[in-house]
Order: structure tokens, then sequence, then C-alpha cells
């Protein structure tokens, strides 16, 4: 199972936030963002963001990546949009 959070956050503070839990094996990684990062815009109720490569270096990195409004089409009333892998479901030792 992975956990996902999604944050909107303005002024460092959050405006709102969710988390959502894929259970499905059989999806990568990615499709798994991927689907979360849909359902959060949906919930949100903001246009899917354009994912840009630094999104996959920062997720890959640090597992979290934003999205700020020179990625979306319309401007935007928040700061940015934070997606952050909290649960990989891997044990830890």
């Amino acid at each position: 199972m992975v956990r996902i959070w999604g944050k909107i956050m303005r002024n460092n503070k959050f405006l709102e936030e969710k988390v959502i839990e894929i259970d499905n094996k059989s999806l990568h990684i990615y499709d798994k963002v991927q689907a979360a990062l849909e359902t959060f815009c949906h919930d949100f109720d903001l246009e899917k963001p354009m994912w840009f490569d630094k999104n996959t270096t920062e997720l890959n990195q640090i597992s979290k990546t934003t999205f700020r409004e020179d990625q979306f089409i319309e401007s935007i009333w928040f700061d940015y949009l934070e997606i952050e892998i909290i649960d990989d479901g891997k044990k830890k030792a």
C-alpha cells in the first residue's frame, strides 16, 4: 500500500490537505502518484498541473514534489500544491 499526502499551501500554511491510500500492487509507483494527483485535483477542484522533469527528480530524491503557478494553465489562488509519498508499504528494519 502507498499513502500519498496532498497539500494546498499559501503563506506556508495548509489550506487543504488529504491523504490517499492506493493498494493496487500491480501499479508502478509513478502510476500510483499520477492517480493520487488526479484525485487531489478533483477533490480540491483544480485543473491537473503539468508534470515537469523537476517533479520526477524531486519525487525520486525526497519523495515529494511541488506544483507552482507556472505548471497550471489558469492562475491559482494558492502558492503551490505539494504531494508527498508518506508510506511506501515497505517494512522498516
